[in-house]
């Protein structure tokens, strides 16, 4: 096992990072060409992964191939090498902020920061702010925030996988995990067919009467409406949006709470017509929170859809990785349980028979808890990271091309903290996702 080192919190990490950690790395990359390396993080093992921590003096916000994107304070940066050296930089004043970025097939680096959204188009040369696109082809304008400090996390994402290949195109499509910290926020489904440079709402929830914008980190019953008035079908957040290339529709899940007789938990499922660049969407199933249709991670593979409950609220919970045929999401006589971890746990990745999961940490005995199967479910194993403090793995990244998921690491279930890397050991079975 790991040496357990000194935890060092995102925030704590980046007021930090230039006068203690960051002396090789930020002096390099500030100077034109650099081409600066943080020393190389140390390799940990289980029976079924490698893992290591996030390189000294940089936070690897999300990552595709061989490329990477990270921040410390004041700047973001771009490897080319898995995260490995940085020799693109530019000065970002908000890095400290920054809670969403996705790197798009032909180089684009779309990221977000408190209620703004910038795209690069030239390996951090320059960024520009993006001005999203309503459903009617508007300029979709944020609130005025009661609270300056909490403007809203209009599009941080708490699952990692956000870009499918549609029909020979890329599509960039997520939904905003919100109204928990950051502020009150508006719930909506976005999208991207041009790689980043027009980013449009796909779907506007409701008015949650519960998620006002007060002034709060959440919101409350009173203070600024947000969100679609004209939606009856409201939510507190987006868990995740997929794709299944079989159906060629779009599915969605929310959370979290029940509301007398309205549920915020609901599956949606979308169609997208790219010649008329319209959305049909329909609500498949609104349940109650102790179910399993509260849930994250869902993942189609082979023509099955898979996913992980986060089931809470009063008991019985309804927990584990399920499985079944898409025409079955709605019948849960027809779902098979592959694996109960008997935690709440949201958040789940499949790619190369590998399946990897993890526990809510407020909800689990274990501190970093993680949930594996190198056979597409056919066995499982769990472990705990104690090395990592007490903390809730999140945004699943696809492997770079050495093999290595990137995970957020959480503190409570939510907060920005740290990163760190997965290996699996081997993948088994002939399924692919």
């Amino acid at each position: 096992m790991m040496t357990p080192q000194q935890r060092v919190t995102r925030r704590r990490f980046l007021g930090t990072t230039a006068a203690a950690a960051g002396g090789m790395l930020m002096t390099g990359a500030a100077a034109s060409g650099s081409d600066s390396a943080a020393p190389p993080s140390k390799i940990a093992s289980t029976d079924h992964f490698w893992y290591r921590p996030q390189p000294a003096g940089m936070f690897v916000d999300s990552q595709r191939d061989n490329k990477a994107f990270g921040f410390a304070d004041g700047k973001v940066f771009l490897s080319e090498d898995n995260s490995r050296t940085w020799p693109h930089s530019i000065a970002f004043p908000d890095a400290r902020h920054i809670v969403y970025s996705c790197i798009l097939k032909n180089g684009n680096i779309l990221f977000s920061a408190l209620a703004k959204l910038y795209l690069s188009t030239d390996n951090l040369k320059t960024y520009n702010e993006i001005t999203v696109k309503d459903t009617d082809g508007s300029d979709y304008l944020q609130h005025t925030p009661q609270n300056p400090a909490n403007p809203g996390w209009y599009f941080h994402n708490l699952a990692g996988v956000d870009t499918f290949d549609v029909n020979g195109a890329e599509m960039l499509i997520w939904g905003n995990y919100c109204n928990v910290i950051g502020g009150a926020t508006p719930v909506n489904i976005y999208y991207s067919t041009d790689n980043g440079q027009t980013v449009k709402i796909a779907y506007s929830f409701g008015q949650n009467p519960r998620n006002w914008d007060n002034g709060s980190g959440g919101g409350g019953t009173t203070g600024t409406p947000l969100g679609n008035p004209d939606n009856p079908v409201i939510c507190r957040h987006v868990h995740c949006v997929t794709y299944n290339p079989a159906e060629d529709a779009f599915y969605a899940c929310t959370g979290d709470h029940d509301r007398g007789e309205k549920h915020e938990c609901h599956w949606l499922r979308g169609t997208y017509d790219a010649n008329r660049d319209q959305w049909q969407w329909k609500v498949i199933v609104s349940d109650a929170s102790n179910s399993r249709y509260k849930c994250g991670g869902i993942n189609f593979v082979d023509g099955k859809v898979y996913w992980i409950s986060d089931s809470n609220g009063p008991k019985p919970y309804d927990r584990g990785v399920f499985c079944c045929d898409p025409a079955d999401i709605t019948n849960p006589a027809k779902h098979t349980r592959l694996f109960n971890p008997e935690v709440e746990s949201g958040c789940m990745i499949i790619q190369d028979g590998v399946i990897l999961a993890s526990h809510c940490a407020p909800a689990s005995p274990m501190d970093t808890g993680f949930i594996v199967s190198l056979d597409m479910g056919k066995t499982w194993a769990q472990y705990d990271l104690k090395e990592f403090g007490t903390r809730s793995p999140c945004r699943f990244h696809r492997k770079n091309s050495e093999g290595w998921f990137r995970v957020d690491l959480r503190s409570s279930w939510v907060t920005p903290s740290e990163m760190m890397f997965i290996k699996p050991k081997e993948a088994s079975g002939a399924s692919r996702g």
